[in-house]
């Protein structure tokens, strides 16, 4: 059996005093989309902190594949959220002042991947994402929906082994939510990534391999 992309093992966490997540377990396999859906206040961007190694938990294990990220230094978390993690919030978050192509190969660059390898690697994305014709544009002049679509292909560009995704259709129109969806979803099962997503888009969930309810922090 692979080694899961994304695992945490009983995981809790406390903010002064209250008991924010109860021992939650979960796995997310290569390739495997996972959703998780619950109301505001259940626990769930807290969740995605742990997952992504942004806050430790007050107990309980984050593997990202094979490293236990819980146990990292900063300095050496960030390295390797770097090397095994891909990131898509509810906002792009692009740069404004590079180009499409530049926005998209960042991450290998910063990975110390070749600039040629790198232009290649984020011109076959940006043409997955139906981009390449506007490689050379800057993000300010695309509308919500392409711009969510660059910031799919940046997330994938360096070919972590999961991806954590926030809300990442919650801003859109729902003709453009569908599109990115299908785009991310697609993308993320070609490379083998596995996918962990936050929605409360419930035809986003329902096209997730799995969905897991998380409720007053239990899972």
């Amino acid at each position: 059996m692979d080694i899961p992309a994304l695992q945490a093992v009983c995981i809790s966490h406390a903010f002064g005093g209250t008991q924010v997540l109860h021992d939650v377990s979960l796995r997310v396999e290569p390739g495997e989309v996972v959703a998780v859906t619950g109301p505001s206040g259940s626990g769930k961007s807290t969740l995605l902190h742990l997952l992504g190694g942004l806050d430790t938990p007050s107990a309980g294990e984050v593997w990202w594949a094979d490293v236990r990220a819980d146990q990292l230094a900063t300095e050496q978390r960030a390295r390797q959220r770097a090397r095994f993690l891909g990131l898509v919030f509810q906002h792009h978050y692009l740069l404004e002042d590079l180009s499409l192509l530049d926005n998209v190969r960042l991450p290998l660059l910063l990975g110390d991947a070749a600039p040629q390898a790198a232009a290649e690697r984020a011109a076959h994305l940006l043409d997955r994402v139906g981009l390449m014709d506007r490689a050379a544009e800057r993000p300010g002049i695309l509308s919500g929906g392409e711009r969510q679509r660059v910031a799919v292909a940046r997330a994938l560009a360096a070919q972590p082994r999961a991806l954590l995704a926030d809300e990442p259709t919650g801003s859109l129109d729902r003709a453009n939510a569908e599109r990115v969806a299908g785009l991310l979803l697609e993308l993320a099962r070609e490379e083998r990534t596995g996918v962990l997503l936050v929605t409360h888009d419930e035809s986003l969930s329902a096209q997730a391999d799995r969905s897991l309810h998380l409720l007053d922090g239990h899972l």
